[in-house]
């Protein structure tokens, strides 16, 4: 009997939805809160449900950076010197290097609650990014954190020491903007974290656990809905979702060929739950069933941003069967989601894909199309997209391997043109 499998081509009538938000655990917080204090970040009682305030978030943000030695040498005769005395040096310190950007005491207001907005604008200009270049603005800093995948759960309103401690927590693994090193990398140069203990508590380790994945990573990845007429687009019924995931900051996205086939329109969900359409399409193969997309920068309410989180690709040169490898996608349009598995065949010829395939056990379903297929690493080798209809965890991956080659900076054709052009060739 013939071997048959479906693809996985996302058609729903199920409206796809983001990660909800949802409170932390206080669980949560006390890992987070005991990770900190092994870094010697975190000192004394947690108090992990009471208000952080402005000067509490100075203090651990300067020991975030690696500087309390170099805080502690501020003078007190600074415009600081009303504000409580443990915090003083520390208000100064992230002052001068532009991390906050108060004046005095008083209109810093150290003694008051601080606000998600003001903890993400302190913490995104310490690792670089700056709101006077545009980088972000101080009353959208959260999303754009969390779009950037430096929040691994969204913040709003005033936050808890016990979210302080997560977002910190969140920070350790994040890079610096100028790519130089992670957050807990650099502490490890200053020498303010010994590499053992670093080690000890898994942040320095290559390898990603499925929740670590998930954590570093699914901000990259969004819900893909696609237009095929006017009519959807003007009733807001899209014809399928599928997956996607960004490999450039500034808009780049991979996704399968036939997650866009016979469309005129497209729109990326992000975590956030911010929506942004699909520009054009700068590749595409339709015998690998892969298309990088352009996707706006600019979200359908208005709102631009500077960057998106993104995928690193690796490709498939060195897999092997028995790899563990995890999924990033949009399941059955319900919203983001991971799995895991491992690599049953690294090359699988399969008859309708002129590549062969990567077949795995990680769990995917109608929706998944377009999702990532992430080594152990956290980087891609290949494009979630079908499965053997008779078999059992028999998933296929295309390889995206033709991406890493191919030219991205040619001009782009818009999903109509696409969907014009491949409706041509079907006719001949």
């Amino acid at each position: 009997m013939k071997t048959r499998f479906f693809a996985i081509l996302g058609a729903l009538v199920l409206l796809v939805s983001a990660v909800p938000a949802a409170s932390a655990l206080e669980g949560e917080s006390l890992r987070a809160a005991d990770t900190l204090a092994a870094l010697n970040i975190v000192r004394g009682d947690y108090g992990l449900d009471a208000p952080a305030t402005r000067a509490h978030a100075a203090v651990l943000l300067v020991r975030l950076a690696g500087a309390g030695s170099k805080a502690a040498s501020v003078t007190s005769r600074s415009p600081y010197y009303t504000a409580p005395a443990y915090a003083r040096s520390s208000i100064a310190y992230a002052a001068g290097q532009g991390w906050i950007t108060s004046l005095s005491a008083q209109s810093y207001r150290p003694d008051a609650p601080v606000t998600a907005d003001a903890w993400c604008s302190m913490l995104l200009r310490m690792l670089g990014y700056c709101d006077k270049a545009g980088d972000f603005t101080p009353s959208g800093a959260a999303a754009f954190a969390r779009r950037i995948g430096l929040l691994t759960q969204p913040l709003s309103g005033t936050l808890t020491r016990g979210q302080l401690f997560q977002s910190m927590r969140d920070a350790l693994t994040f890079s610096y903007k100028d790519g130089s090193a992670t957050v807990v990398e650099r502490l490890v140069e200053q020498g303010a974290v010994s590499r053992a203990t670093a080690n000890a508590l898994g942040l320095l380790t290559p390898e990603l656990t499925a929740r670590q994945a998930a954590d570093r990573h699914m901000a990259a990845v969004f819900c893909l809905d696609t237009y095929e007429t006017q009519k959807e687009i003007d009733a807001k019924e899209p014809s399928a979702n599928a997956s996607g995931f960004f490999i450039s900051a500034d808009g780049l996205a991979v996704t399968n060929y036939h997650s866009i086939a016979d469309s005129i329109f497209a729109t990326a969900t992000l975590a956030t739950g911010e929506v942004y359409p699909v520009e054009e399409v700068v590749y595409y193969d339709t015998g690998i069933d892969i298309a990088v997309l352009r996707v706006s920068r600019t979200s359908t309410e208005g709102k631009s941003t500077s960057a998106f989180a993104c995928l690193e690709l690796a490709g498939t040169d060195d897999i092997r069967a028995g790899d563990t490898v995890y999924t990033l996608g949009n399941p059955l349009g319900l919203g983001l989601a991971v799995s895991s598995g491992i690599i049953s065949s690294p090359a699988r010829d399969v008859e309708r894909y002129t590549l062969p395939c990567v077949m795995n056990t990680a769990d995917i379903s109608r929706g998944s199309s377009g999702g990532a297929l992430l080594n152990v690493y956290g980087r891609v080798i290949a494009v979630t997209s079908g499965a053997y209809t008779y078999g059992n965890n028999m998933y296929l991956a295309v390889p995206v391997d033709p991406v890493m080659d191919a030219d991205l900076t040619v001009p782009g054709k818009t999903l109509a043109e696409v969907a014009k052009i491949e409706s041509a060739k079907a006719e001949e």
